[in-house]
């Protein structure tokens, strides 16, 4: 039986996409065909991998936001593991990250397989992050703003999250507990870290902080936490927990019953802040690299 790995092209193809991802990890928000368009840049290849006209398996290979690194992705239904569909899946997003010129490869595993797989190749932890779970069962509370804030949406205030990228999201970014700093542009800032609703906090018309919220077209009564970060100066007066449950109320409001999110596990004072709201751990996930050379050939 032959095995033909090709791009995605059609929206058929990303739905195609779409249905392996939410196979292979129900338990996070899968991207809807018109966020998976525009999420588009010439370094992003997705994949779809068919075994005979049958689809097997997807993947994903892009410039890693964390470093001079491709990121790759590859993902089997379950069905059909243990095939080899693994690894020709891997070749392919490894050659892409080669064309691309990164030396390194970055990848991730949340359970014991994906993890095998990953250390077959020579992976190797460099992080982790860890998922944390809210259970809504009523209505949510809430805490003063800090005097002299104001909340509003992203979405009433057309231009500030844009404008908070040099100063804000900057320093924001610069403040993730990763191995590598983070190397995220205005337009990626703009494109893929908004969150809708996204919930953000002013003082004098200044960002100095965020929280928002991914929704799950797929699995409407989940939604997941976006950025939630608080500017330098504004930290230890009350504002990370004022947002969180702005966040929380409004998921309560619009019928969502659970909200998650990952928090790199270096990040104690955002963990022990999602503790303190009632957020359960759940679930651990490992950030893998190596070096490019030397990776099936490459």
């Amino acid at each position: 039986m032959a095995l033909e790995i090709s791009p995605c092209v059609t929206d058929d193809d990303l739905e195609e996409w779409r249905r392996v991802r939410i196979a292979v990890i129900p338990y996070e928000r899968t991207q809807s065909v018109a966020e998976l368009r525009a999420d588009e840049t010439p370094e992003r290849l997705l994949v779809v991998a068919r075994e005979d006209g049958v689809v097997v398996g997807s993947g994903m290979a892009t410039r890693s936001e964390i470093g001079r690194a491709g990121t790759v992705i590859p993902r089997v239904l379950p069905e059909h593991r243990r095939r080899g569909h693994g690894t020709a899946l891997l070749e392919r997003l490894v050659t892409h990250v080669a064309d691309l010129g990164h030396p390194t490869v970055r990848a991730g595993a949340d359970d014991d397989g994906s993890l095998a797989f990953a250390a077959r190749f020579g992976f190797e932890e460099v992080n982790r992050e860890v998922e944390q779970t809210y259970r809504i069962a009523g209505p949510v509370g809430s805490t003063p703003a800090p005097d002299g804030i104001e909340v509003v949406t992203a979405q009433e205030r057309p231009g500030l999250w844009e404008a908070a990228y040099e100063g804000f999201g900057l320093e924001a970014l610069a403040d993730f507990a990763v191995d590598t700093p983070l190397e995220v542009s205005a337009e990626r800032w703009t494109q893929s870290w908004l969150c809708d609703p996204m919930f953000l906090a002013l003082h004098e018309g200044e960002v100095v902080g965020c929280a928002g919220l991914g929704l799950d077209p797929d699995q409407p009564s989940r939604a997941e936490n976006g950025l939630t970060a608080v500017r330098r100066d504004w930290r230890g007066r009350g504002l990370a927990i004022h947002l969180k449950l702005v966040t929380l109320a409004w998921a309560a409001e619009h019928g969502i019953e659970e909200v998650y999110t990952w928090t790199q596990d270096g990040n104690a004072a955002m963990r022990a802040l999602n503790e303190r709201l009632g957020y359960d751990t759940t679930m651990v996930g490992i950030q893998l690299a190596r070096p490019l050379a030397g990776l099936l050939g490459h």
